[in-house]
């Protein structure tokens, strides 16, 4: 039996993608409570997104050399949606990144600009979660159509 290190990394950034798209409701629903601390929350959803955002970069390469071209020639449809999933992983990854910033730099000031980081770290965490579903939604049908 032939291993493919190449076809476990795929497997693995597709699990991790949906354990981050799921990952990131977490702190969604907990920051809606604007006191409620989260940092466990944040920090492990931002964890996973950004790990499954790093293998998925560590497979460009060999996703742009080996399958992209061919895609396209055959079912340009598909090779669009994963295109389009890696424009929505990355407004994930960004939005993620931003919720736990503006969570963070809640704690170091006081009064109504508390009140508006908190809310804007709870937003932020509620569109990157709905990035992250679509994005593994559409990386779960290419990698239905076609796989290293």
């Amino acid at each position: 039996m032939n291993v493919d290190p190449l076809r476990i990394a795929e497997h693995a950034h597709g699990h991790l993608g949906w354990l981050a798209a799921i990952a990131l409701v977490h702190p969604a629903i907990v920051l809606r409570r604007k006191t409620r601390k989260a940092h466990l929350a944040v920090a492990l959803s931002v964890a996973v997104v950004t790990g499954a955002a790093a293998l998925g970069v560590a497979m460009y390469g060999d996703y742009r050399d080996k399958l992209r071209q061919s895609m396209f020639q055959h079912a340009p449809v598909y090779g669009y949606l994963f295109e389009r999933k890696e424009h929505l992983a990355f407004g994930a990854v960004m939005l993620a990144w931003s919720g736990a910033l503006a969570y963070a730099g809640a704690f170091w000031v006081d009064g109504d600009v508390r009140l508006r980081l908190r809310t804007a770290a709870h937003w932020a965490f509620v569109a990157a979660a709905a990035l992250a579903a679509a994005a593994a939604v559409l990386g779960t049908l290419v990698a239905a159509y076609k796989t290293f």
